[in-house]
């Protein structure tokens, strides 16, 4: 098939969404399809698509970055238009990654004038949470246009059954399809030695330490984690906080959240980590913690829990698995629930061990990509058999 996805940007600092559709590319390239990305040149492509580069396959995903222009391109997306209309005829399913944009309106519109199937990715972005952030632009945005391509696309695909749940008030026309994100197994199949991580941030000095690794925002919930991190630091003397990740509106807050509490020495913000740094403060953690206020599928439990990392997170994470697998925590949004949670991670080294196999399992059996785009392709065959196409 010929397959391809828009995304605004594909920039590591952008988080999920942009890993989440290279690895699906690059899966579905492995799988011998013909496959491209579409996304706006940014000063952080030419990073994403070094790391990128040790997926399997992603040599094969042809990478077409529109130049940015000025201001009439942010609202006109004028420039994306004329790429969109040379590489969509005879495609089989266009993958719009977002909302909102008018980049990715306008690669609906040229799919639709050319009678070509397509598919929207919310990542989250229209369960209640995100819609009721800056609702006074969203709103609009939603009955002026993203509505129609919603109820006119060939399906959604949704991340995971919560998801599905959430969006259920909004009465969509297209079909919902389950469809969650992933990891490429070989990637954990040698993980980095232990201690690589404390030979790199000796301040650590060896302790046992809980680890946050995502979007330095608002949303991830980074208020509720170090109120929580007071509550163990005050029962556990031994234990650390690292809180790594691109700054993205929070950095501040954070700063001043860990000043008030006075965990000056014990909360160590290390800035974004990536490949090799990245799986070494995976392996080195007691314990992963992503108390956050909405997620679609959260690409960074994935990676923790294909670590052997338990982990801790809210139930806004959507990501109910990790409950049943026995893989960790999963609390309600409050600080003294968070730090219940790690507490009895923290005090129980057998129950942190098990918990990673069952992470690590959980992870490696249900979500690869492969496996993912096994599933994709199922619902594109079972669309294609009922006559799916876009509707009009």
């Amino acid at each position: 098939m010929k397959l391809i996805h828009v995304v605004e940007i594909l920039d590591l600092a952008m988080g999920g969404p942009s890993v989440a559709t290279a690895g699906f590319a690059a899966a579905q390239a492995l799988q011998g399809h013909d496959v491209a990305i579409v996304c706006y040149d940014s000063p952080g492509l030419a990073g994403a698509l070094a790391s990128f580069r040790h997926y399997p396959a992603f040599e094969r995903v042809q990478i077409h970055a529109v130049p940015r222009g000025g201001r009439l391109e942010a609202y006109t997306a004028s420039a994306a238009g004329k790429v969109f209309a040379t590489l969509f005829p005879g495609a089989d399913v266009v993958s719009v990654h977002g909302l909102w944009r008018p980049m990715l309106g306008k690669s609906i519109r040229i799919a639709r004038q050319l009678g070509v199937a397509y598919s929207i990715v919310p990542h989250g972005m229209l369960d209640p949470w995100s819609f009721r952030q800056k609702a006074w632009k969203k709103k609009p945005a939603w009955w002026l246009g993203w509505r129609r391509h919603c109820d006119r696309a060939t399906f959604i695909r949704v991340l995971n059954a919560d998801e599905a749940r959430l969006l259920q008030p909004l009465a969509l026309k297209a079909p919902l399809r389950s469809v969650p994100n992933g990891v490429f197994p070989e990637d954990y199949a040698a993980l980095p030695a232990p201690g690589g991580f404390y030979r790199k941030y000796p301040q650590l000095r060896g302790r046992p330490y809980i680890l946050f690794l995502s979007r330095l925002h608002y949303k991830k919930g980074l208020d509720y984690l170090i109120e929580a991190f007071a509550q163990v630091a005050n029962r556990l003397d031994e234990v650390d906080l690292v809180v790594a990740g691109p700054d993205d509106g929070a950095l501040q807050t954070l700063e001043q959240d860990i000043a008030r509490h006075r965990l000056g020495e014990r909360a160590h913000v290390v800035g974004p980590l990536y490949g090799e740094e990245k799986f070494m403060a995976l392996v080195d953690a007691a314990c992963f913690c992503l108390p956050s206020r909405q997620e679609g599928f959260s690409i960074a439990i994935t990676e923790a829990l294909a670590s052997g990392t338990p982990v801790v997170i809210s139930e806004a994470c959507n990501f109910p698995e990790v409950a049943q697998a026995n893989a960790g925590k999963v609390v309600g949004l409050n600080a003294g629930h968070i730090a219940a949670a790690l507490l009895e991670l923290l005090e129980s080294p057998a129950q942190r061990e098990a918990a990673g196999r069952a992470g690590r399992d959980l992870v490696l059996r249900h979500f690869s990509w492969q496996a993912v785009v096994a599933g994709w392709e199922a619902h594109v065959r079972e669309l294609r058999a009922a006559g799916a196409r876009p509707r009009w």
